[in-house]
């Protein structure tokens, strides 16, 4: 039986309308089940997910489809760097991938009003998530902008050992008037 508001199995075609919306803190516990089924994601707490929509809804995104939800990013402004834009998570529904709803998601954010001064995208990646490098070279290409990164978080210094070294990856200097409409 799926959690209320997820959808389990469905085939939808690329094209399909998928509708992305702001948060609200109703979208809390919703966001943090669909972070739960999905292994490769870190999970946080629900009361993380509920700050994330409510104090930070500016640079976050929910995306629906039929009213269910079945995707999330979340994202910040650092405070020492307010012209970037962190993406802390991404997830998408198992069903709804491959269909462009992540980069979809990252581009919603990055035009929204509040966010039209953002001129970097950063996050943090292992060296073994080719889903995430494949995302964030995709969004270096719409705003034909340059990526790099820098071991960041690593595995001995940052965590014990316990979780493999995170990359930071830049994406920056972004061109707003190229965004190009690639999926």
């Amino acid at each position: 039986m799926p959690r209320d508001g997820l959808i389990e199995d469905v085939s939808v075609k690329p094209d399909t309308d998928i509708q992305f919306d702001k948060p609200s803190v109703d979208d809390g516990s919703d966001v943090w089940a669909l972070v739960q089924d999905i292994n490769a994601l870190d999970d946080n707490s629900m009361y993380c997910n509920l700050l994330q929509c409510s104090h930070f809804a500016d640079t976050c995104v929910v995306a629906r489809h039929e009213g269910r939800l079945v995707g999330w990013m979340s994202g910040y402004r650092p405070p020492k760097s307010p012209n970037t834009l962190f993406v802390w998570q991404v997830a998408v529904h198992p069903s709804m991938r491959g269909k462009g709803v992540a980069g979809r998601m990252i581009r919603w954010v990055l035009e929204r009003p509040w966010n039209k001064d953002v001129i970097r995208v950063q996050s943090t990646i292992t060296r073994s998530n080719d889903a995430s490098w494949a995302l964030f070279r995709s969004v270096a290409d719409r705003y034909d902008a340059d990526l790099s990164y820098d071991a960041h978080f690593e595995k001995d210094r940052h965590f014990d050992g316990e979780a493999p070294t995170e990359y930071l990856v830049t994406i920056a200097p972004l061109q707003r008037a190229v965004i190009r409409q690639a999926a």
